[in-house]
């Protein structure tokens, strides 16, 4: 692969916004939700409050997303959109400092705003990869994207999970105050490295040439026609069908994974640290994974991190220390990055060509309808059995339908890849 400045402007936005998904989504925000905004409540009620805050934001991003694409498309202003999105998510993560001790409606709030930013920016961001790379280096630009985002969400993690070691360190009076400054950092952080994207990324240029207002009107007609042309595109709505499960499961992991721990009675530090292994592995693994897709094909990398998924739900319902949460953190860094950057870059080669913001829109769309069943299940499954170990073996399901149908997905040339790839 070719790196170009273009490449590199577009992959920083990953090393940007993955603080949010690091530190925010996946890291302090679930722990703090629980400790502090939910201080006296019963575990199995906290984790039900956090996946209905998930799954509200998901649904949110469901209606939204397709109708945002065709308007991209029609007007292009993806990177217009991305920015406006961004900044919302930007301001509502600052905006969680403010919240107080029990106040979980608010946080609450906060948090599906800021994930609703979060999203839609990356309908966007996505909708992008098709301009800055070419369908020979496609597997690996998305890769760069996720590793960087692992390597940026990272290091920002290690910085605050020392700010809370030691908070005496930059005058702090203790680590309450240093997680909720935490969120104020991540939204500088995410708000410096959206810009190289902003300044350097070409915006592609449109085929439809509409005015705003009537990009608007028609924005509802093209979703409608986008369906039916996803309906004749066997390998599109099929690819589809499967990703909607499958990342089900994996956005149900990254976004639960410290709240199951915590429920199982792991210490908030053990799952921090948890956290840091799976960010630094999955830094050189999402790397590994574009070369496996650029080698033997996207698909044959995203079934063979399907499979390691799989192992892992079933080892997490068994395991018992911190020890065996931080193998399970381990292997799920090997997997996760390559799973997402070629599930992208492999749907970026089916789509049409200046269709690329509308058949994203339905991209992310079938990814958060998924993301507000699989925290749901996982919840309510732990409420009704009175076990969180049922609640995470329920992704079995996602993970093996997923896998069967991409298995179904025909590739290589005349089905949506390149002749480079099988």
């Amino acid at each position: 692969m070719k790196l170009t400045q273009e490449k590199l402007g577009w992959a920083f936005y990953d090393w940007g916004n993955s603080a949010f998904s690091t530190i925010v989504m996946a890291g302090f925000f679930p722990v703090f939700f629980k400790e502090y905004w939910n201080a006296g409540v019963d575990v199995a009620d906290s984790t039900f409050r956090l996946g209905l805050a998930n799954s509200l934001a998901s649904l949110i991003i469901v209606i939204m997303a397709p109708v945002l694409g065709a308007i991209a498309d029609s007007l292009s202003r993806r990177k217009a959109l991305l920015a406006a999105f961004a900044f919302l998510g930007i301001l509502m993560t600052g905006s969680l400092y403010l919240v107080g001790q029990g106040n979980w409606m608010l946080a609450s709030i906060l948090y599906v705003l800021a994930m609703v930013g979060f999203s839609g920016s990356n309908i966007f961001y996505d909708s992008l990869l098709p301009s800055v790379a070419g369908a020979d280096d496609m597997d690996q630009t998305s890769a760069l994207g996720y590793s960087l985002g692992y390597l940026g969400g990272g290091l920002l993690l290690g910085l605050n999970v020392l700010m809370t070691l030691h908070p005496d360190w930059l005058g702090f009076v203790d680590a309450v105050t240093v997680v909720r400054v935490s969120f104020l950092v991540v939204a500088v952080w995410w708000l410096v490295f959206t810009l190289p994207l902003l300044w350097i990324v070409e915006e592609p240029t449109s085929t439809h040439g509409s005015r705003p207002g009537h990009s608007f009107r028609q924005a509802f007609i093209r979703v409608w026609h986008t369906l039916h042309r996803v309906r004749a595109l066997r390998n599109v709505w099929l690819f589809l069908l499967a990703y909607w499960l499958y990342i089900d499961g994996v956005d149900t992991v990254i976004r639960m994974a410290v709240d199951y721990g915590l429920s199982l009675g792991i210490g908030r530090d053990d799952l921090i640290q948890a956290l840091l292994i799976t960010q630094f592995t999955g830094f050189p693994a999402a790397l590994l994974f574009g070369w496996i897709g650029g080698r033997f094909g996207a698909k044959t990398g995203i079934l063979l991190g399907l499979g390691i998924y799989v192992l892992v739900t079933i080892a997490a319902a068994r395991m018992n220390t911190a020890m065996e949460f931080f193998y399970l953190a381990f292997a799920i860094g090997l997997a996760q990055g390559g799973v997402q950057a070629l599930s992208r870059s492999m749907y970026a080669r089916m789509i049409p060509a200046g269709h690329s913001a509308e058949f994203f829109g339905f991209y992310n769309m079938l990814g958060k309808f998924a993301a507000i069943i699989g925290p749901l299940l996982m919840g309510w499954v732990g409420v009704v059995t009175g076990n969180p170990r049922a609640g995470i073996l329920s992704l079995l399901i996602l993970f093996g339908l997923g896998g069967l149908l991409l298995f179904a997905v025909r590739t290589g040339p005349g089905h949506g890849e390149s002749a480079g790839t099988r």
